[in-house]
C-alpha cells in the first residue's frame, strides 16, 4: 500500500534554498492533493479548488519567504487549512450561498462527500475500493448511495441497528473508502 506523505518540510527548504528542481517535483506532489481536498470534502468544483489551491500556495509561500513558518514538518497542514479559508472567502465572494453556521458543517457531511465521489472521472476508481469491502459494508454503504436522502432512522431500520451504530459504521466505511481512493488514484 503506497504510502501518502504529511511531511513536506523538504517544500520548505527547497523554497529557502531556491532550489527550483526540488520544489516543483514537492509542488506536483502536493499541489493534486490539495486540490482533491477541496474537492471531495469542502465540494468545490474544478476550477475554484485550482484557483484557491493556486493563492493559498502563493499566500503559504510569502510566508516561506518570510520566515514565519515555525514548523516547517506541518507545512502540508497549513497548505490544507489555508486553502480552506481560502476557498471560504472565494465562496463568500461569489455569494454562492448565504453565510450561516450550518453551511460549512453541511460541507463535512459524509452523504454528500460519497456523493462528490461519484462522478464519472472517479467512479472506475470506488468501484474497485467498493469491491475490496467486505459484504456487509457494501451492502451498506450501497444502501446510503441509491438513497442519499435516506435519514439515520430509516437506515437504522433497515439494517436492525441502532441511530448511533449507523452513523459510526457509514463513518468508518467512508474512511475506508477514501483511503482506498487516494492509495489508488497515486498509483
Amino acid at each position: 500500500m503506497a504510502q501518502l506523505r504529511v511531511d513536506y518540510s523538504e517544500l520548505v527548504e527547497a523554497l529557502h534554498k531556491g532550489d527550483d528542481a526540488k520544489a516543483s517535483e514537492l509542488l506536483a506532489e502536493v499541489i493534486p492533493r490539495v486540490e482533491d481536498y477541496l474537492r471531495v470534502v469542502m465540494r468545490a468544483e474544478e476550477n475554484a479548488a485550482k484557483e484557491c489551491v493556486q493563492q493559498a500556495f502563493l499566500d503559504v509561500f510569502e510566508q516561506v519567504r518570510k520566515d514565519n513558518i515555525r514548523n516547517s514538518k506541518y507545512i502540508f497542514s497549513y497548505l490544507i487549512k489555508a486553502a480552506r479559508h481560502e476557498y471560504i472567502r472565494y465562496v463568500k465572494r461569489q455569494h454562492k450561498f448565504e453565510y450561516d453556521d450550518g453551511a460549512l458543517s453541511e460541507a463535512y457531511e459524509s452523504g454528500e462527500q460519497i456523493e462528490n465521489l461519484l462522478d464519472k472521472e472517479r467512479q472506475r476508481i470506488l468501484k474497485e475500493c467498493l469491491n475490496e469491502l467486505r459484504a456487509q459494508s457494501r451492502e451498506f454503504i450501497e444502501y446510503f448511495m441509491d438513497k442519499p436522502d435516506a435519514s439515520t432512522v430509516e437506515a437504522s431500520d433497515e439494517f436492525d441497528i441502532s441511530g448511533a451504530n449507523v452513523r459510526t459504521k457509514k463513518h468508518r466505511i467512508l474512511s475506508r473508502l477514501h483511503h482506498c481512493y487516494k492509495r489508488k488514484s497515486n498509483q
